[in-house]
C-alpha cells in the first residue's frame, strides 16, 4: 500500500503541475504576448474559469500526503517552513491580482496588478522548481529525521545544504522556462490573432532554453542522486518516462504554430514525463538524506498503518471520481477559444 500511495501522490502532483502549470505559465508570459489592456484581458479570460479550480489538486495532494505519509509531512513542512510560507504568499498574490485587476477601471491600477500577476507567477514557478531540486538532491536529515535549511549556505549542494544552491537554482530556472512554454501553448490554444502569434513566437524562442536546461539538469541529477541510475538499471522499463519527456519536448516545437491542441498536449506530456521520471528515480525514498543515505525518509519509515491506507483508498477513489467529473464538466464548457462572452469578471 505504501507504493500505491506513493504513485497516487506523484500522480496528483503531476496533474497539478500540468493543469495549474498552464495558468502559471500564462502569467509568466502574458506581459510579453499581450501588448494592450484588451489582449491582457483575453489572456486572463483564457484561464479565468479554471485557475482557482486547478489549485484544488495541490490542496488534495497536501492532504493526501498528510494522511498517507505523516512522517514525511511532519519533517518536510517543518524543514521547509520558510519557502512554504513564501509559496503561500505568492499563491495569494496571484489570486488577488487576478480578482482585483478589474475592480477599478484605471490604467495605473490594472498595470500594477498585471505586474503583480507576472512577478508572482515567475517566482512561484522558480520556487516550485527549487523545491523539486531540494527533494532530488536530498537534505541534511539528522537521526531524528528532522532538518532545517536556511535560504542558502555556501551555494553548493553539499552539507550544510541550503534551499538555494547552484543545482536547485538550475532546477528552478528549468521550471520557469518549462511552465512559460506550457503557458504559451495554452495562450496559443485559447486565443487568436496577434496574441496567439506572439505566444507561438515566444514558445519557439524559449524552447531552445528548455532543451539545454533539461539536458543539464538531467545530467547533474544523475550525478547528485545515485538512486536514479540505480532504479533505471534495475528496472529498465523506467526509461519510458524520460522518453515521454523527450518526445513531448520535441513535438511541442514541431507542432507549434500549426496544431495548437497537439502542441499543448505535447507540452503536458513533457511535464508529466519529467515529474514521473523524478518520482521513479527517487523510489522508494520520499526525501533522501544528503549526508547519510541510511537516514533517508522512505515509504516504509514514513507511511501510515496499512489498515488505514486501505480504508483511505476507498474514500480517495470516491473523491477522485467526483473531482474527475467536475473537471470534465468544467473543461467541456470551455471548448473553443476565449471569446468575448467568456468575461468571467476579467
Amino acid at each position: 500500500m505504501g507504493t500505491v500511495w506513493f504513485c497516487l501522490i506523484a500522480f496528483m502532483l503531476t496533474v497539478y503541475v500540468v493543469l495549474d502549470g498552464f495558468d502559471i505559465g500564462a502569467g509568466i508570459a502574458h506581459l510579453a504576448v499581450a501588448r494592450t489592456a484588451e489582449e491582457r484581458r483575453k489572456v486572463l479570460r483564457s484561464i479565468g474559469p479554471v485557475w482557482d479550480a486547478n489549485e484544488v489538486w495541490l490542496i488534495a495532494a497536501g492532504g493526501t500526503l498528510y494522511m498517507a505519509f505523516p512522517g514525511l509531512y511532519a519533517s518536510s513542512f517543518s524543514g521547509f517552513y520558510l519557502p512554504l510560507i513564501m509559496v503561500l504568499w505568492l499563491l495569494i498574490l496571484r489570486g488577488i491580482s487576478v480578482e482585483f485587476r478589474s475592480s477599478f477601471a484605471h490604467p495605473v491600477w490594472m498595470a500594477f496588478w498585471d505586474g503583480v500577476f507576472a512577478l508572482s507567477s515567475v517566482l512561484l514557478a522558480v520556487f516550485f522548481g527549487v523545491a523539486l531540486g531540494n527533494v532530488v538532491r536530498g537534505v541534511a536529515l539528522d537521526p531524528a529525521q528532522r532538518f532545517f535549511e536556511p535560504l542558502w549556505t555556501n551555494f553548493r549542494p553539499e552539507v550544510p545544504t541550503g534551499i538555494l544552491d547552484w543545482y536547485t537554482a538550475l532546477v528552478g530556472l528549468l521550471a520557469l522556462v518549462a511552465l512559460a512554454i506550457h503557458g504559451c501553448a495554452w495562450i496559443a490554444l485559447r486565443t487568436d490573432g496577434e496574441t496567439a502569434g506572439r505566444a507561438v513566437h515566444l514558445l519557439r524562442r524559449l524552447w531552445w532554453g528548455g532543451v539545454v536546461l533539461t539536458a543539464v539538469v538531467t545530467w547533474f541529477s544523475w550525478d547528485l542522486q545515485p538512486q536514479i541510475m540505480h532504479n533505471l538499471s534495475t528496472h529498465p522499463w523506467g526509461w519510458v518516462l524520460p522518453a515521454l519527456a523527450v518526445g513531448g519536448l520535441v513535438l511541442t516545437r514541431r507542432w507549434s504554430g500549426r496544431r495548437p491542441l497537439a502542441t499543448f498536449l505535447a507540452s503536458a506530456a513533457y511535464l508529466a514525463g519529467m515529474l514521473a521520471s523524478a518520482a521513479f528515480g527517487l523510489y522508494p525514498y520520499v526525501l533522501p538524506a544528503r549526508s547519510d543515505p541510511s537516514l533517508s525518509l522512505s515509504i516504509e519509515n514514513t507511511r501510515a498503518p496499512v489498515a488505514s491506507l486501505r480504508l483511505a483508498f476507498a474514500w480517495w477513489a470516491v473523491g477522485m471520481a467526483l473531482v474527475f467529473l467536475y473537471f470534465w464538466l468544467l473543461y467541456r464548457r470551455m471548448a473553443g477559444g476565449a471569446g468575448e462572452n467568456e468575461s468571467h469578471g476579467y
